[in-house]
C-alpha cells in the first residue's frame, strides 16, 4: 500500500525544485526525502523526475502524476488542518555529522534533552563536508576545513594528539630513556611494548611517529578495538600504549586510570571547527549544540 507521507514528499519536491528545499519544508532529513522519493517512483514504476546537478525537473508522467493527485491532496491536507487538536509548530530535526568517539564524549549524554529532533551520522570528514555542502547535514564537527565559499567554518576548540598508557605501565623507565634524548633506544623500547589501534585507522599514530622520529611506524598494533574510546576502556585496565586525541581520555587520566606518557618533542594539535552552511532555517537549533560542545570540551 502506498504511503500517504510519499505524495506530501512528492508535491514538496515538485513546488520547491529541489530536495534540500523539500526537506526544509517538510521538516525532515534530505535523505528522508530521497527515500519517499524512491519508493513511490518504484510503486508506481516510473521515475517521476530527472535530477540535474542544481534542480529536480519533473518527467513527462511526472507532470501527469502531479496533475493526478495534486487537487485531492491539497483537499485532504485542508482537513487536516480544520481538525488537528493544535496549530502547533512542527518539531523541527537536524542532521549533524561527526566521528563516533566525539559523540559519545559530548552529545551522547544530551541527546534526550534536546527540545528537537536529530539525526546523528558518522563518517569520514570528507565525506561530512560534501554532505554538509549539499544540504544532507546541517552541522559538522571537524578538524578539516573545507574550501566551499558556502560553508562557515568556527574554530571552537583543539585538540592534542598525545601518546598515553594503562595505570600499571612502567613510565619511569620511559621517562629515563626519554631524559638520555637517545631517540633509537627509545623508540626501541617503545617497540617492545603492547600497543592498541582501531580498525583501519593508522592515522594518528603515523602522524605523531612521523613528527618525533622522523619516520612512520613499522610494527602494527597487537590489540585492534572497534573505536578510540574502546583503547581509552581497554587501557584503564591494564598495560598497554596508544596514540589518541587528550580529549577522550580526560576524565580517566583525572582518575588515575590511565597516564599521558608523552606529548611528544613538538605537539601535534588540531583545530575542531563547527561546520555549517551560511544560509540555513536552523541556526538557533545548532546553536544549542554548539553551547554543548564548547561546555563539555572546553
Amino acid at each position: 500500500m502506498v504511503n500517504l507521507e510519499w505524495y506530501r514528499t512528492f508535491k514538496a519536491i515538485y513546488s520547491t525544485g529541489t530536495l534540500t528545499g523539500a526537506a526544509q519544508t517538510l521538516f525532515i532529513s534530505q535523505p528522508g526525502v530521497s527515500l519517499h522519493l524512491s519508493s513511490l517512483e518504484s510503486y508506481v514504476g516510473y521515475k517521476l523526475f530527472d535530477r540535474t546537478a542544481r534542480k529536480m525537473i519533473p518527467t513527462e508522467k511526472g507532470k501527469v502524476f502531479y496533475n493526478a493527485i495534486i487537487e485531492p491532496l491539497i483537499k485532504l491536507e485542508e482537513a487536516e488542518k480544520n481538525f488537528q487538536k493544535s496549530t502547533e509548530k512542527q518539531t523541527p530535526t537536524i542532521s549533524v555529522g561527526m566521528c563516533f568517539e566525539t559523540f559519545q564524549i559530548t552529545l551522547e549524554q544530551y541527546i534526550s534533552s534536546l527540545p528537537f529532533n536529530v539525526i546523528i551520522q558518522f563518517g569520514q570528514y570528507p565525506e561530512m563536508l560534501e554532505n554538509l555542502e549539499k544540504g544532507i547535514l546541517d552541522l559538522i564537527i571537524t578538524p578539516q576545513k573545507g574550501t566551499s565559499t558556502e560553508i562557515d567554518h568556527e574554530a571552537f576548540s583543539s585538540e592534542t594528539i598525545v601518546m598515553v598508557g594503562g595505570s600499571e605501565i612502567d613510565d619511569h623507565v620511559f621517562n629515563a630513556f626519554l631524559a638520555d634524548g637517545d631517540l633509537d633506544i627509545l623508540e626501541a623500547w617503545l617497540k617492545q611494548q603492547k600497543w592498541y589501534g582501531t580498525t583501519g585507522d593508522m592515522e594518528h599514530l603515523r602522524r605523531f611517529w612521523q613528527l618525533n622520529f622522523n619516520k612512520y611506524p613499522d610494527f602494527r598494533p597487537n590489540y585492534i578495538v572497534p573505536n578510540l574510546n574502546s583503547i581509552v576502556r581497554c587501557l584503564s585496565s591494564g598495560k598497554g600504549l596508544a596514540i589518541i586525541p587528550d580529549f577522550l581520555c580526560k576524565k580517566e587520566v583525572e582518575s588515575g586510570l590511565v597516564k599521558i606518557l608523552w606529548n611528544g618533542k613538538k605537539e601535534l594539535t588540531n583545530t575542531l571547527y563547527f561546520g555549517t552552511k551560511k544560509k540555513t532555517m536552523y541556526a538557533s537549533e545548532t546553536d544549542v549544540i554548539k553551547k554543548l560542545f564548547r561546555e563539555v570540551m572546553n
